[in-house]
């Protein structure tokens, strides 16, 4: 979810932080979101059973295959019964597959990782809301994005499998307290976002690091903070996302954000 301009006066940021808090959680407990994950699978080449889920999956080179034995599933608009081969090796994260009232999300990281969806999961049915910092506009912060003279990318280890090649455009400077601070920022299906830790990560914030996203900056590369808005990677609501990405070794901040979404209950 983007983040919007943020509003001058201090009556009318609080309430359109408070807008903004409402919409993020309820995307986030969606029926078929972040909360819904129950199970996830790293599939190899030979065709089986997945615990929950019907018909045989297995991997074939850089497709996944799938046999739904009969059982209806559905793809990009289309149902099928029977067996699929599906590529997907180029493909967004978490591309999905619906099976009755589950949907399975399909990432490939070399290997196939499959993420199993159940709106009836414990996560989402006792969500009660993330705990999070007051917001204060003091951590509303001015930033400059820095591009790359040439498109780049930068390789991120995750919280469980590997590491991923992750495309950024550039460093983001800023100044908290009287000193200056980067920030290397990441794109990822059209949004700007960076990911990082600070002196909170395993006090009061989950400690792999929290995500940040960002406006578009203006003509001179200028961009705003708004720490207000860190939200927490999925991973720190489950272990079923291994590939979320660790912050680049530059994106440790050395001083406290305490702002934004702590660790979850």
């Amino acid at each position: 979810m983007s983040n919007a301009p943020v509003p001058t006066g201090p009556q009318e940021f609080t309430r359109a932080w408070q807008e903004w808090r409402a919409g993020w959680e309820q995307w986030l407990s969606r029926p078929l979101g972040w909360l819904a994950a129950t199970a996830h699978e790293w599939l190899d080449d030979t065709p089986r059973n997945r615990p929950g889920l019907p018909g045989l999956w297995w991997q074939d080179g850089d497709a996944l295959r799938l046999d739904p034995q009969g059982t209806p599933m559905t793809f990009d608009g289309e149902t099928f019964t029977t067996e699929r081969r599906l590529t997907l090796a180029g493909a967004p994260d978490d591309v999905r597959v619906t099976v009755g009232d589950l949907e399975v999300g399909i990432t490939h990281r070399g290997t196939y990782l499959i993420v199993i969806y159940d709106p009836g999961s414990p996560a989402r049915r006792d969500f009660d809301g993330v705990p999070v910092h007051e917001p204060s506009p003091r951590w509303v912060l001015q930033g400059r994005l820095e591009r790359f003279e040439a498109p780049a990318s930068i390789t991120l280890d995750s919280v469980g499998w590997g590491s991923h090649a992750h495309d950024t455009p550039g460093l983001i400077r800023f100044e908290h307290a009287g000193t200056e601070h980067t920030l290397q920022a990441l794109t990822s299906n059209g949004r700007l976002l960076t990911v990082f830790t600070d002196a909170t990560s395993g006090v009061t914030t989950y400690g792999a690091g929290r995500s940040l996203d960002l406006p578009a900056p203006d003509a001179g590369g200028n961009v705003t903070l708004d720490f207000n808005r860190t939200v927490n990677l999925p991973c720190a609501f489950s272990e079923h996302f291994p590939i979320c990405p660790l912050p680049p070794s530059g994106n440790r901040l050395p001083f406290a954000v305490e702002a934004g979404e702590k660790s979850p209950r």
